[in-house]
């Protein structure tokens, strides 16, 4: 394992490689590489004063640091027959893509090193910094929610699971997000069901947004509206659960309430179970349930009437496949999803 300041020491590089510092310009300050890379100000100087030593950067009195004219800098440093996989969530989605990662890496002979971003933007982040700075041959990368600034910086590799940056030109493989939500809708509308709410955990990424764009087709196709009272692109699962149970109770107060809850993943379907029967209806019966995905705590298909399954362990072997075979031109690649319905065995949640 490299020292942190040599870790910080060969992203800098990098950043400077892809030619993004000019030598008008001050470079980034000890402060700032503190605040970048989450390191102590020991850790900076050092980097810093190493790029200085090797004429990388040139210190200039009252103006502070720059790239140099002329920078000895090799963009391409030796990188190790490994890739990186950075990745978010909990449950059978990111067992599956780890797993088939994992196979396919064994396969081929790569190391794999394994970062958790929980989440969040700024782990994800600092995580993209520390694969590159590991000196690894590829990342595969399952992105939370936002728009990542790192990865419009990286010159390795980048392949995007499952969800892609519309302003960055990657690799990226794919499940069908919008036969998810075509299908599912379609498949609902052949049992009779007309009024459908969604319940939304992430929202702002690309699979999401097709998820929606597929059940809005579906609708449409048959002739029903589109409510905006029932589609809205909000989050749901990130509520307090008193929130969460108010939501749920005016949707199926309403005049004409939906029939059957459209949620993003297995945990939405498990918690929001739990919490119609704590407002006093029951599932099946009173409201249907159906997952846009079958990730959960448990096997979900016995509280849906309908969920789709997404090939998650084939997501991640193709990504390594396409960090093995790097091509010029971004190319994406889309895996059908499958739609698990419920025959003649079901789980009935009622109130206690």
């Amino acid at each position: 394992m490299l020292p942190r300041y040599e870790q910080v020491k060969r992203e800098l590089l990098a950043l400077i490689a892809q030619g993004g510092h000019r030598p008008d310009q001050p470079f980034i300050t000890q402060r700032e590489v503190c605040e970048r890379y989450g390191v102590s100000t020991t850790t900076a100087i050092r980097a810093l004063n190493d790029l200085v030593a090797d004429g990388v950067l040139v210190r200039q009195q009252g103006r502070g640091t720059f790239v140099a004219e002329r920078p000895v800098v090799d963009p391409a440093p030796v990188r190790r027959r490994a890739v990186a996989l950075v990745i978010h969530g909990q449950g059978p989605v990111k067992e599956g893509i780890i797993t088939g990662v994992e196979s396919r890496c064994d396969e081929l002979g790569f190391e794999l090193l394994l970062y958790d971003s929980k989440g969040s933007l700024e782990l994800q982040e600092r995580a993209l910094r520390r694969a590159v700075a590991a000196g690894v041959a590829g990342i595969a990368l399952y992105s939370v929610e936002g728009s990542s600034q790192v990865l419009r910086e990286l010159a390795l590799p980048v392949v995007l699971i499952d969800r892609y940056q519309p302003d960055v030109p990657t690799d990226a493989v794919l499940a069908d997000q919008f036969a998810v939500g075509y299908e599912l809708t379609t498949y609902l509308i052949g049992l009779g069901h007309q009024r459908m709410a969604t319940l939304w955990g992430e929202v702002d990424c690309t699979s999401v947004r097709e998820r929606l764009s597929g059940h809005q087709q579906a609708l449409r196709a048959h002739g029903l509206p589109s409510r905006p009272d029932l589609t809205a692109l909000s989050t749901h699962q990130l509520l307090a659960p008193e929130a969460r149970k108010a939501r749920l109770s005016a949707l199926l107060s309403q005049p004409d309430p939906p029939t059957v809850l459209l949620c993003s993943d297995g945990f939405i379907v498990t918690t929001a179970a739990r919490e119609l029967a704590d407002l006093g209806y029951e599932v099946p019966g009173d409201i249907e349930l159906a997952g846009m995905d079958d990730a959960g705590p448990a096997s979900v298909l016995p509280l849906t009437v309908a969920a789709a399954s997404l090939p998650v362990h084939d997501l991640g072997r193709t990504a390594v496949d396409l960090l093995a075979t790097p091509s010029a031109a971004p190319r994406n690649i889309t895996l059908p999803i499958t739609l698990q319905t419920r025959e003649t065995t079901y789980l009935r949640v009622v109130t206690r």
